[in-house]
């Protein structure tokens, strides 16, 4: 069963090295996407930043809405969904910003909001194709 996610988690895919790199905990959260343990945002781009990387946010949210109440399985299919329309852009991380519950003529409806996030060397963001190709070579490796 996947780990529960909340406001702030951070999706990371997972990468020969990237633990060792940064001395991060992770658990398996959805194919090669792992969900970071027991850090927040800020902490996170501290270490990044220490170890000569950088961690870049994505102004654009993706947002996925299901009807029904809160509840861990179905937070985690709209997680799923989420990864599913980021996927072409090739980013490596993804913040949850909200998690919001609500009501339309008396059905409850969640509504699960994210933020891509990219972990590079460079200082300026890779474009898609370099960021596909980069990935392409962890899948790689991890085989």
């Amino acid at each position: 069963m996947s780990p529960t996610v909340q406001v702030g988690a951070i999706l990371m895919k997972d990468w020969p090295g990237m633990k060792k790199l940064l001395g991060l905990e992770s658990e398996p959260y959805s194919g090669p996407w792992t969900l970071l343990k027991a850090l927040d945002v800020s902490e996170l781009d501290r270490k990044i930043h220490a170890a000569g990387w950088n961690f870049f946010f994505m102004a654009s949210e993706v947002k996925v809405i299901f009807l029904g109440s809160l509840g861990a399985a179905k937070v985690q299919h709209a997680l799923k969904r989420i990864l599913e329309k980021v996927k072409q852009q090739h980013f490596n991380g993804l913040e949850v910003t909200a998690i919001v519950t609500r009501r339309f003529l008396g059905v409850p409806y969640v509504t699960v909001s994210a933020h891509s996030r990219h972990m590079q060397q460079s200082c300026c963001l890779d474009s898609a194709v370099a960021r596909q190709s980069s990935q392409r070579d962890v899948a790689w490796a991890r085989e």
